[in-house]
């Protein structure tokens, strides 16, 4: 009996649960061209900026198709004006084409590196990607062997939306083997890697970050984390993160349901848990002041 009042007790209280009110920090944002198209798209800077600040999202991480899209957002006054922080990544992607073939193509890593040297109005570029393989064994190809042993030498984050073998294949490209090297895993698998092949992944790489948009089996009914990822998210509080993803303008449309989503299920964490997935863990990767 007293089990059985306990659970229900348990139960009550995280339907009670107030969603998270803090701020977030967008580990995983696109501002592509389809969004803009120059000045004359569906998405212009106040839109996107607007959405961001109702939000009560402080940073993100921009990586955009082209690289024009970080660049704009990293340099508007309208940004700062937003009270939104900018940290810019290198996307390896200057068109569509590019997804499938960046791991073996030379002039990748030459745009990288003129990026690099470049730098943005907000500051040196602070990572690489997001990118893609879609073949794990890919993550052998020359171009993706020299940029993890770059971004491990320049310390620079990496955001890979690849599978947990790609993790180890990238890791083992870089000159610790993964264990200096700053990997945010997009969706942290979005294949969806069983939660205790995520955690053996954890306990593996001491840098590794999980990015929790699009994580198939995160959350259950109504939105609510499922109960084998909260503890995963207990046992490493400081290691996940969240974002959104706007890969298409769809995303942009939804933008405040997704932190919407993010606020309730953060709601359920102890609230020092919820503010490091939610802005903490994100902020001190890049040396961030609190908003």
């Amino acid at each position: 009996m007293r089990r059985w009042l306990a659970l229900a007790a348990l139960a009550a209280s995280s339907a009670s649960a107030a969603d998270y009110s803090g701020p977030l920090f967008d580990a995983h944002l696109h501002y592509n061209e389809e969004a803009f198209n120059g000045s004359e798209g569906p998405h212009p800077l106040p839109d996107v900026l607007g959405r961001m600040k109702r939000n009560g999202v402080r940073a993100i991480i921009a990586n955009s198709r082209p690289n024009d899209g970080t660049k704009s957002l990293a340099q508007s006054p309208e940004t700062r004006q937003a009270g939104v922080t900018v940290v810019p990544f290198v996307r390896l992607y200057r068109n569509r084409a590019d997804y499938t073939n960046w791991f073996r193509d030379e002039t990748i890593y030459e745009m990288v590196q003129a990026e690099l040297a470049r730098g943005t109005a907000a500051g040196p570029y602070r990572g690489l990607g997001e990118f893609h393989l879609y073949d794990s064994a890919n993550a052998n190809g020359p171009v993706a062997r020299k940029l993890m042993a770059l971004a491990e030498e320049k310390d620079l984050a990496v955001l890979a939306h690849v599978d947990d073998t790609a993790i180890d294949l990238l890791m083992a490209h870089t000159p610790s083997k993964g264990a200096k090297a700053r990997l945010i895993w997009a969706h942290t698998g979005i294949g969806g890697a069983p939660v205790a092949r995520v955690d053996q992944l954890m306990a593996k790489y001491p840098r590794l970050v999980g990015e929790l948009s699009y994580r198939p089996g995160l959350t259950c009914e109504g939105g609510r984390l499922c109960p084998e990822w909260r503890q995963l998210l207990l046992k490493y509080p400081t290691r996940f993160v969240v974002g959104s993803d706007t890969w298409i303008n769809q995303r942009w449309q939804y933008y405040d349901d997704t932190m919407k989503g993010y606020r309730t299920w953060l709601g359920e964490l102890p609230p020092d848990v919820a503010r490091r997935i939610a802005w903490d863990n994100g902020a001190s990767l890049f040396g961030l002041k609190p908003p």
